[in-house]
């Protein structure tokens, strides 16, 4: 039997942005949102972000109370609703934008975050809240009292911490400077801008919150040059125990639907399998939202990353010839389209160097891209190149399946059939089924599962049983 898989325990805190938009983000700026997230992910916290609106960013949606061309007046008028239906652990205010000069408006914005907070209070007295010194701007004389609001809310929240607990300063201003920092407007944060705001409310956060159990520090190494972007492999290395062994290799893709996605959403199972003498990468690909890029590339990215992991296996002492393919949902089909599809090779690369992996783990995967299966018209009118139910073979090499039974887009016949053809082929193939579990199985943004411990025990059987793992 493998061993029992073990998961620490770590405490989850919800968060709540609360702002303006600075706070939302837009369509040609930035917001701090999923910076932020990032920053908290990698370090170990289990954050989920909570909130009426949701911001469109690299992973999906992002939950967050900011509105567009609103005050800091508005959200103390909406402020009991928003918390009494998203009654956060933690609150990140940002507030003091859409005024003008003339208004005179410092004494009502103070006044108006004053509100903000106390309602907070009244409802979770154990609610954490940040309150920042906002961003300053070049859009004047418009917000020239901006500076005059951040000596106020300096002293505001003096006075706030007389009368509560849990009510911190976070100065915003303090590295935010619009002239390198904001787009065009001179308001709105640009990517550096945003990532600057992350880095003052982490800082602050990290002050705040109980120590994570575990953070994550893999190493980042390209594997591909694009017209937009290096792709990157983010490798987890085994413990020092295992430097003199030829070690097995799992690379795991990311779901979303080939539109959105992060190398993070697997860094939890690639530490959890680096520390059982597997090295464990999260690889980089190219998505509809980051990249404008569409499915066929994604899986020529997929390819390189196996053909590039094959072709440096000494450096990180890898067995080229114990290479296992993972992924989940849209990650599960780049997966199992390099055991299966042909075609899709980039034509600099070394096509000697095999992509194809040897051994498949594919949580909750797209299997079929035909008439009446998933995908864009554009993938189903070349299903016959791109979809792993029309190309199994010979060479296609063993598989686990790991399916919720409610699962919309990939049924249980559809899965039976998938394995009853690789079956035919001479090939092994397993079906795990988790009873009333629908898509995705487990959520990498919102902790664990209940299915995920047995999804976990269940796949490092499987890596196990054919010689893939030993401790």
């Amino acid at each position: 039997m493998a061993q029992k898989v073990q998961i620490g325990q770590q405490k989850k805190y919800t968060l709540l942005g609360l702002g303006d938009s600075i706070t939302e983000g837009g369509s040609n700026f930035s917001s701090y949102l999923y910076p932020l997230w990032e920053k908290l992910y990698v370090a170990g916290y289990q954050v989920e972000f909570i909130g009426p609106n949701q911001a469109k960013t690299t992973i999906g949606g992002i939950d967050h109370a900011g509105f567009s061309g609103r005050n800091a007046e508005f959200l103390a008028s909406r402020i009991d609703s928003i918390y009494d239906r998203y009654p956060a652990d933690i609150v990140l205010l940002h507030a003091g934008h859409n005024h003008y000069v003339e208004e005179g408006p410092v004494e009502g914005i103070i006044a108006a975050q004053k509100s903000i907070v106390e309602k907070i209070k009244r409802i979770n007295p154990d609610a954490i809240v940040l309150v920042a010194k906002v961003v300053e701007s070049g859009k004047l004389p418009k917000y020239s009292y901006i500076h005059e609001l951040n000596g106020q809310i300096d002293q505001l929240v003096s006075e706030l911490r007389k009368t509560y607990d849990g009510v911190h300063l976070v100065d915003q201003s303090k590295s935010f400077h619009w002239r390198e920092d904001a787009i065009e407007d001179k308001v709105h944060p640009n990517t550096l801008g945003a990532s600057k705001m992350a880095e003052d409310w982490f800082e602050k956060l990290q002050k705040v919150l109980d120590k994570p159990n575990q953070p994550y520090s893999p190493e980042l190494v390209t594997y591909k040059e694009t017209a937009n972007e290096a792709l990157k492999l983010h490798v987890f290395e085994p413990p020092k125990k295992f430097k003199n062994e030829k070690k097995p290799c799992i690379v795991f893709f990311f779901g979303g639907g080939w539109k959105v996605g992060t190398p993070l959403q697997f860094y939890r199972e690639a530490s959890y399998f680096a520390s059982k003498g597997i090295v464990a990468i999260s690889a980089d690909y190219r998505t509809e939202f980051d990249n404008g890029a569409n499915v066929f590339e994604s899986v020529s990215d997929a390819k390189s990353a196996i053909r590039w992991i094959r072709a440096n296996a000494e450096k990180y002492g890898i067995d080229p010839e114990r290479i296992v393919a993972a992924g989940a949902s849209a990650g599960g089909h780049l997966a199992a389209a390099t055991a299966t599809v042909l075609g899709f090779d980039e034509s600099y690369e070394d096509l000697s160097i095999s992509s194809k992996p040897n051994l498949n783990l594919i949580y909750y995967p797209v299997l079929d891209n035909g008439p009446n299966g998933y995908g864009a018209a554009a993938m189903k009118a070349r299903y016959k190149e791109i979809s792993p139910l029309h190309n199994v073979s010979i060479w296609t090499p063993p598989t686990l399946i790991l399916l919720g039974t409610e699962d919309p887009y990939l049924s249980i016949q559809k899965a039976e059939e998938y394995k009853a053809l690789l079956v035919s082929k001479g090939i092994e193939c397993e079906l795990k089924l988790y009873q009333g579990a629908g898509h995705p199985i487990f959520y990498y943004r919102k902790g664990y599962s209940p299915d995920y411990i047995e999804m976990l025990q269940d796949s490092e059987d499987f890596l196990k049983k054919h010689g893939f793992l030993s401790y």
